[in-house]
């Protein structure tokens, strides 16, 4: 919840912003709180927030009287719906009643003005004193329906500025007064009047004309526009509201040996709770008894369940698909992987790319400019001795198609898509920023363990001397290293469980250190370790038990060598094994032009082992955790854009010193901290996902811009020459704005390439289908 309380403390606060109708308003509002001392805010129109942060002791009452100044209004936002309804009697969002009232009013206009505009359109249907029935029909579309364009104009009067309300205000009330003019005072009002509706301005006497039509239906043409605005506003953030609607709202607790069923807010750290077959886990925890499989496909987009069983991790709002589990809660509240989640996406979506600042500040000055070339244009049409009307109806068409909406939702709604999208997907984006870094990449640097590898030990080979049982091998050396808490020791001991079932018991048991292990297992004196520990005790391998250690080493695999009784019995092969999926995602990366290199502290034959069998060619083995960022900026020197993927501690500089940081969300929180992005799942080829997300979301940005530019740019000059009707120029002004968000929606098809087989596919078809994503 936010509060006054803890948003000071930190210096930061967000606040919910209301009556803003165009990204000229959010910079009003910018401007103003940037203008008190030590302050810093953002304001997105989009989001309808504002980001402030200052100093100590910040207070959000001082910001929202700042706001309620400049007419709009302030409000800290509200705790989200959980599970406190009142006899299920939900009271209405305001953005819910917000929506409700604009479709009202959008209905009520449409059904008066569409006869006004037919009288207009069609000469058939002006009878006798038709101007005084249109007259009847459009004033309560211009008075009622348009009343937040007017009451918006005034208020901006009032504080000396002007945003897109006025222009439309402005255009609509010049439009309804002089049709009022010419009907009581002209020749417009007289029995057996005609005119046909032109797509340009007639250049004749205006007070034989009325324009009706053009006031109701370039109202009913904007709010159908700001309908549709809103709506898929909303469709744009369902994203990040149906992540914060994943998690559970009850759980069932035990306590004292009996479940409790209470509500999710009353969970604390430490509690047991117990997570039956389809339900979901309340919490971030540990499984303390049962095994399951999870669905964790809400989360990281992966469809395939984990297996889990006690001691496994699992995380809040993943589904149980199994068995009955009890877990204890680790995290609760904001402090889980879901509410961190849902931050970062937030965070991403109240904050504004360069390439939108420039769009604002265009915005900003947009209007002014706008109202000055009306003006001019009205103006002009007189200076050339045109009658008053034509050059007034011009005006009004440059007021109507200069409004900047299309600009101000340019990309605001791509990013709030976009985002939105790559949450659903496991792909978390930071910060708009992010999207610009991403065009430019041209190199990735992979940590190999935990990345490219599993970073797990695993049991991959057992070769045995002549007369020696594999599964007597497995026995003996399982139970000795079962031991020992050294991960390649439990890699063999977990091996040998899962192929030989329970493991004996050591009567006695010594852990060399840096050699290897020694002890009594089954009555026999078993060694376990380095070729050098056995010879010590003069067992020395043969011919084809040295040949196989030395090919598993070779392949950059760990050789164990196991005796007993005085001979030495096998070798044992432990490898940190590759990924499944990152050979598919080192060809997606080449695929989007990247060069991947490996990095890696680990020997060069280990590392030139693991990027020959998935398809990098550049190695960067040996190298110690602290330098790892001194590669980076190296790879930086020599002119490249360096991407870095990795998960651990020590990749958190170097996520930090590379132009774009993705961390593995299986990874340390500290690694996560410092990337610009993270993948929720611990699958490479998200990290492909996530570059191509970015870049399409980039391009849908500019395809918006260029759209907003264009229109205005072409639209302004047609409407000042008077080739264009004011009430087409208000269709077109709001189907830009649809066209503009329509666009941006389009990034919800986006999807992973996962699941793709690319060896089926061939290369022109791979770059073919790479493009068009």
């Amino acid at each position: 919840m936010t509060t006054a309380e803890n948003t000071t403390s930190t210096g930061s606060v967000e606040l919910q912003i209301g009556g803003m109708t165009c990204a000229s308003c959010a910079n009003r509002i910018e401007k103003k709180l940037n203008k008190l001392d030590g302050i810093t805010a953002s304001v997105n129109y989009a989001t309808e927030k504002a980001r402030v942060t200052g100093p100590e002791g910040l207070d959000p009452q001082t910001l929202i009287a700042e706001v309620e100044k400049t007419g709009y209004t302030a409000a800290l936002p509200a705790p989200p719906k959980g599970s406190t309804q009142s006899g299920g009697d939900e009271s209405e969002s305001p953005e819910d009643a917000e929506l409700r009232s604009l479709r009202q009013r959008l209905i009520g206009a449409a059904v008066l003005a569409v006869p006004v505009i037919a009288m207009a359109m069609i000469p058939a249907l002006q009878f006798d004193y038709w101007g005084f029935a249109s007259l009847v029909l459009a004033a309560p579309v211009v008075v009622w329906a348009g009343w937040p364009f007017h009451r918006a104009a005034w208020i901006n009067l009032k504080h000396g500025t002007a945003t897109m309300d006025t222009l439309i205000s402005v255009g609509t009330t010049a439009a309804l007064l002089w049709s009022i003019v010419a009907l009581f005072f002209g020749t417009a009002g007289q029995p057996g009047v005609v005119h046909p509706f032109e797509l340009t301005i007639s250049r004749t006497d205006g007070l034989g004309h009325i324009y009706l039509e053009v006031a109701a239906g370039v109202i009913t043409f904007i709010l159908l526009g700001r309908y549709f605005e809103k709506r898929s506003k909303r469709r744009a953030g369902a994203a990040l509201r149906a992540l914060l609607e994943l998690g559970a709202k009850d759980v069932t607790i035990l306590r004292e040996g009996k479940e409790q069923r209470i509500p999710i807010e009353e969970l604390s750290v430490g509690d047991e709770f117990v997570v039956r077959p389809g339900e979901k886990i309340a919490t971030d925890g540990v499984i303390t008894s049962g095994s399951s499989a999870i669905d964790a496909s809400m989360l990281t987009g992966e469809s395939v369940p984990v297996e889990v069983t006690e001691g496994d991790t699992v995380t809040g709002a993943t589904v149980n698909a199994g068995g009955r589990l009890v877990v204890r809660a680790t995290r609760v509240g904001s402090d889980t992987q879901l509410a961190q989640m849902a931050q970062l996406v937030e965070d991403a979506q109240s904050g504004k790319a360069e390439i939108q600042r420039l769009a604002d500040r265009v915005s900003g000055v947009f209007v002014p400019i706008a109202i000055a070339i009306a003006v001019a244009t009205l103006g002009a049409w007189i200076g050339a001795g045109f009658p008053l009307a034509a050059g007034f109806t011009a005006a009004v068409a440059v007021l109507i198609i200069a409004c900047p909406c299309a600009l101000g939702l340019a990309t605001p709604t791509a990013l709030l898509v976009g985002t939105g999208r790559g949450a659903q997907m496991g792909v978390l984006i930071k910060g708009p920023e992010v999207l610009e870094s991403t065009r430019k990449i041209d190199t990735i640097v992979l940590d190999k363990t935990g990345t490219v590898t599993t970073g797990k030990m695993t049991l991959t080979d057992v070769i045995t001397a002549d007369g020696v049982e594999r599964a007597e091998l497995l026995r003996l050396a399982g139970g000795l290293e079962d031991a020992s808490e050294h991960p390649i020791a439990q890699a063999i001991a977990k091996g040998a469980t899962v192929e030989v079932g329970e493991l004996p018991t050591p009567e006695s048991f010594e852990n060399i250190e840096g050699r290897g292990v020694q002890g009594i297992v089954g009555g026999h004196a078993v060694l376990a370790g380095r070729e050098t520990l056995l010879a010590e005790w003069s067992q020395h391998l043969d011919a084809d038990l040295r040949a196989a250690k030395q090919a598993a080493e070779a392949e950059g695999k760990t050789a164990i060598v196991v005796g007993w009784d005085g001979t030495a019995r096998g070798v044992l092969v432990v490898s940190d094994e590759i990924k499944p999926t990152s050979a598919q995602a080192i060809r997606q990366f080449k695929e989007l032009g990247l060069t991947p290199v490996l990095l890696t502290g680990d020997n060069k034959t280990v590392a030139d082992q693991v990027a020959a069998q998935v398809g990098i060619d550049q190695v960067i083995a040996e190298v110690l955790p602290k330098d790892k960022v001194d590669v980076v900026a190296r790879l930086q020197d020599e002119g490249k854009t360096v991407a870095m993927v990795g998960d651990g501690v020590n990749d958190a500089p170097a996520l930090a010193q590379a132009d774009l940081g993705l961390a593995m969300g299986t990874g340390t929180d500290v690694a996560i901290e410092a990337a610009d992005i993270t993948l929720v799942r611990g699958d490479l080829r998200a990290a492909a996902d996530a570059i191509r997300l970015s870049r399409r979301t980039l391009r849908t940005i500019k395809t918006n811009l260029f759209w907003a530019f264009a229109y205005n740019t072409a639209a302004i000059p047609l409407a000042a020459f008077g080739l264009l009707n004011p009430m087409l120029a208000g269709a077109a002004m709001a189907l830009s704005s649809v066209f503009v968000v329509s666009n941006s929606l389009r990034l919800r098809s986006f999807t992973s390439r996962a699941d793709e087989a690319p060896a089926d596919i061939a290369p022109a078809r791979r770059e073919r289908k790479l493009a068009s994503a």
